[in-house]
């Protein structure tokens, strides 16, 4: 087609087969409540924490360091995503091309406090001495976790748990969900989660659609009836 030398495309006439759409897991927050507890002793802790109250993706939060993290304004910047192959992992740009913003909780940045102290102790006894441009989670030595070594260690440890056994990146839906529930607008939702489109966010999360109509007719029913007469009510 491009050569001019057909002049109608014949895949065209083709039918593409219809996308399944899978059933998405999540937790909820009680659920993901316990999965922090019961994780907090773990190198999955950290990485769990991330993608579960900031909807970072796994190779986005295997990528951070330190000087990505501002712990004073309480924001990271998403710069790169760790990607591995066999066993070589490499970092690239993120799934968007660009560098995104998010903003931490204050619970967030109470736990990355305690957990880059406990990191450069641990890295320090070893005779390493950590810096800005250090790894967020890394093993002992300080090498960075790699992807498959995080989804095998969170598959292992949440077998041992009654929870449902999601996946490691539906710690991010689970975040997504909490927050269209919550009553989040769904534009701010879309920021959060890095879509480059509100159209993405509405797609993926369209289950919980539903609930939010019904609590959004009733807050302004609540307003309307506020507002009559007493007589009229």
């Amino acid at each position: 087609m491009k050569w001019d030398l057909l002049k109608r495309n014949p895949v065209a006439l083709t039918r593409p087969p219809k996308v399944e759409k899978q059933q998405m897991e999540a937790f909820d927050a009680p659920q993901t409540a316990i999965m922090l507890d019961d994780f907090r002793e773990n190198r999955v802790f950290i990485p769990a924490l991330l993608a579960s109250l900031c909807s970072l993706r796994e190779g986005e939060i295997l990528a951070l360091r330190w000087n990505d993290i501002d712990l004073v304004s309480a924001t990271t910047v998403v710069r790169q995503s760790a990607e591995q192959v066999g066993t070589v992992v490499r970092y690239k740009e993120t799934k968007s091309g660009k560098s995104q913003v998010v903003a931490l909780s204050t619970s967030v940045i109470e736990e990355l406090r305690r957990h880059r102290i406990v990191q450069a102790e641990e890295q320090l006894k070893i005779g390493i001495r950590p810096d800005e441009n250090s790894f967020v989670n890394a093993q002992v030595d300080g090498s960075p976790l790699k992807p498959l070594s995080l989804t095998h260690e969170w598959t292992r440890l949440l077998a041992k748990t009654s929870l449902p056994k999601i996946r490691f990146y539906d710690l991010r839906h689970s975040h997504a969900t909490q927050l269209l529930a919550a009553g989040i607008k769904p534009r701010i939702a879309s920021e959060r989660l890095g879509h480059s489109t509100i159209g993405i966010t509405l797609d993926l999360y369209s289950h919980v659609m539903p609930s939010m109509q019904a609590n959004a007719a009733e807050q302004v029913d609540a307003a309307i009836q506020s507002a009559r007469k007493p007589s009229t009510k």
